[in-house]
């Protein structure tokens, strides 16, 4: 099978290989190494693709070992399911429509169990699904066709998030100086733990959704944009629409309200953004 550049090429493959070089397809693939191996202290995040489209595992996969990632391949939902919950990876990536168990299912059962960060591949024009996977708890979505120099960078600066929430204050290392816990109200944010309390209730959020609540809770009352807040809980320049941020202020909302049926601590201000209500 003839390789592409893969720097900024769409996935768009029309063969279908019999077997994928370092890595094997099944209901529970075995881990991949990478092609291109990271220092031998820090192993590689491993990256769980969960896609029925044989060609775009093949090509995401060779893309992500050429950057030192490794990965384990599924087109099945239900094993896939399985395995990220028997021998969690770092991050999946995950096809929506599949047979069998299509992703938003699988995410539904995932969530039921582990936080692990979940990146949806979806159709270019199915901005409901967009919208449903990320009420479900999904951390961000590509559309297909895509490029794999945007999805490697969105891979990265969620593993860059996620580590920084999993960090353990009283680890191993030089000390530290822990950023101190933001109260307004009835809402705790503590930054160090990646814990958000809500009248003392604990409120479960995803990495992006918690630096979206960080950010507003900061300056209360004051109105930031979508791309202040794109900024906040992307970086690194990576490119998200508008309707990201909406999705996960609406997931934000609906997740407060779990704890409390009256909260309304977010305010939107139509055409400028979203605040914080500090009451």
């Amino acid at each position: 099978m003839a390789i592409l550049p893969l720097a900024d090429r769409k996935i768009a493959v029309t063969l279908t290989p019999p077997e994928i070089a370092g890595s094997a397809i099944s209901g529970a693939g075995p881990e991949a190494p990478p092609a291109n191996p990271q220092v031998a202290s820090q192993p590689p995040s491993t990256i769980a693709l969960v896609d029925d489209d044989r060609n775009i595992l093949t090509t995401v996969s060779i893309a992500l070992q050429t950057e030192g990632f490794a990965t384990r391949l599924y087109y099945d939902g239900s094993a896939a399911l399985k395995a990220l919950l028997d021998n969690p990876p770092d991050l999946a990536v995950c096809d929506i429509k599949m047979p069998q168990m299509d992703g938003h299912e699988l995410l539904r059962r995932l969530r039921e169990k582990s936080q692990l960060p979940v990146i949806f591949l979806t159709s270019k024009d199915d901005e409901a699904e967009e919208a449903q996977g990320l009420a479900m708890g999904a951390d961000d979505y590509i559309t297909k066709p895509f490029s794999q120099r945007l999805l490697i960078a969105r891979i990265r600066a969620i593993l860059r998030r996620t580590e920084i929430a999993r960090r353990d204050p009283a680890g191993p290392g030089p000390i530290e100086a822990l950023p101190e816990p933001i109260r307004r109200g009835r809402l705790l944010i503590d930054p160090a733990r990646h814990a958000v309390e809500w009248d003392g209730k604990p409120v479960s959020l995803t990495v992006t959704e918690f630096l979206i609540l960080e950010a507003l809770a900061l300056r209360p009352g004051v109105v930031k944009t979508r791309n202040q807040l794109m900024d906040a809980a992307y970086h690194d320049d990576v490119f998200v629409d508008d309707r990201t941020i909406d999705s996960h202020i609406k997931r934000l909302r609906r997740k407060f309200r779990l704890a409390d049926p009256q909260f309304a601590g977010i305010d939107t201000l139509y055409g400028a953004g979203y605040s914080f209500a500090d009451s």
